[in-house]
């Protein structure tokens, strides 16, 4: 096998070229991401106050960027300056102003499997910062209509991202639609 070495070519052999890739797939975390369970459903609250699941409208699978990508979140449209409170409980992971996303609002669960993603926020609650724990309900900031959202149409964008403990709060993980979460039974709206 012929691997590229700068400008040149050198000979390895096919059992070091196994070697090395049992190697690094060796350090590859294989763990299987899994959807919130039940219990967790029911302890997540609509993160926007008075917005009730009858409120919420489903737009995970809407497309964005023209049709480049998914959503991925939900849009939890209210007035500027409504209060927008933690989901769950957990630690802010990264507070800081995006392009796409304004002012946003990073939190992971205790276990590290769950980041709860606030967006387009108009500004944060005062005092908070990263590493803080916030508990269920704790107010996080508000609504309003920063980044890349529309002025006319402030809202929260809430994503739900399934991650493995281990993961930085920017790498890849799996979203899971708020939307079914937040609208059913489980759901509690805080007032």
């Amino acid at each position: 096998m012929l691997l590229p070495t700068a400008g040149a070519s050198q000979r390895v052999s096919t059992a070091s070229c196994c070697a090395v890739r049992a190697r690094n797939a060796a350090a590859l975390n294989t763990r299987v991401v899994r959807t919130p369970d039940a219990g967790q459903i029911a302890d997540l609250l609509i993160p926007v106050l008075n917005v009730r699941p009858t409120d919420l409208s489903d737009t995970f699978t809407d497309s964005r960027g023209g049709g480049s990508r998914l959503h991925e979140a939900i849009d939890i449209m209210a007035p500027r300056g409504t209060s927008v409170v933690a989901a769950a409980p957990g630690e802010i992971e990264r507070l800081f102003r995006s392009d796409a996303g304004g002012n946003t609002i990073y939190v992971r669960s205790a276990d590290g499997e769950t980041i709860h993603y606030y967006a387009h926020m108009d500004e944060y609650a005062e005092g908070l910062r990263e590493g803080q724990r916030v508990r269920r309900g704790q107010r996080l900031g508000t609504v309003g209509s920063t980044g890349n959202a529309s002025p006319d149409a402030p809202h929260l964008h809430f994503a739900i991202l399934q991650t493995t403990p281990d993961a930085e709060w920017w790498e890849p993980a799996n979203a899971v639609n708020p939307y079914p979460l937040l609208s059913g039974s489980g759901a509690q709206a805080e007032r």
